[in-house]
Parts: structure tokens; C-alpha cells; sequence
């Protein structure tokens, strides 16, 4: 079992940034990948960016150049930079961690407006 705890939501500008926190506990052992969806009101879930073991990343093309997903192995936490924010920007943004099933933290709304 893996338990996922999320941070750093909130309300910003057109234009600014936000970083979201997601700490991991339990079985990380197991863990192979963490990342980030993200959910629009009246959408589906997307993803918006993910991060191996080793570092290696991978983004969504509609957050590539603004966003940076980056992890703390001491600190079992992976971390999303999010700059330029749009208002299309605005979702729940859910952390994941891929253990062969996947887990899911209880997200975090994220609102770009003016």
C-alpha cells in the first residue's frame, strides 16, 4: 500500500506559478514511477507529467516548457513547478505513484484566473 499526500494548490494570475508537493509513505520500495494527472471541470482525467526511479521525465505537450516535475528520493516526494500558468491551467491536479497498480493522492485544486 503507498499513501499519497498532495500540497500547494491554491489561486493564482494568468502568468504565475504554483509548485505542488506529493510525499509518498508506505511501500515506495514498490514504486516505479510518480507523476501528475489533472482533471477539468466536465473532462476527463489527463496527465500531465511523470518521473522514474532514475530521473527520467516525461510531459505532456501542452505543459512542456513551463512545467518541471522533479522528485526527492530522501524525502519520497516528487514535486511539479508550474509556470506561465493559463487559465486553462485550471483542473485538480491528482499525484499518482505506479506500483504495478496504480495509487492516487486525494488532489488538489488548481485555479488560474484573473
Amino acid at each position: 500500500q503507498v499513501h499519497l499526500v498532495e500540497s500547494g494548490g491554491g489561486l493564482v494570475q494568468p502568468g504565475g506559478s504554483l509548485r505542488l508537493s506529493c510525499a509518498a509513505s508506505g511501500n515506495i520500495f514498490s514504486v516505479n514511477a510518480m507523476g501528475w494527472y489533472r482533471q477539468a471541470p466536465g473532462q476527463g482525467r489527463e496527465l500531465v507529467a511523470s518521473i522514474t526511479r532514475r530521473g527520467i521525465t516525461n510531459y505532456a505537450d501542452f505543459v512542456k516548457g513551463r512545467f518541471t516535475i522533479s522528485r526527492d528520493n530522501a524525502k519520497n516526494t516528487v514535486y511539479l513547478e508550474m509556470n506561465s500558468l493559463k487559465p486553462e491551467d485550471t483542473a485538480v491536479y491528482y499525484c499518482f505513484a505506479n506500483a504495478n497498480i496504480l495509487y492516487w493522492g486525494q488532489g488538489t485544486p488548481v485555479t488560474v484566473s484573473s
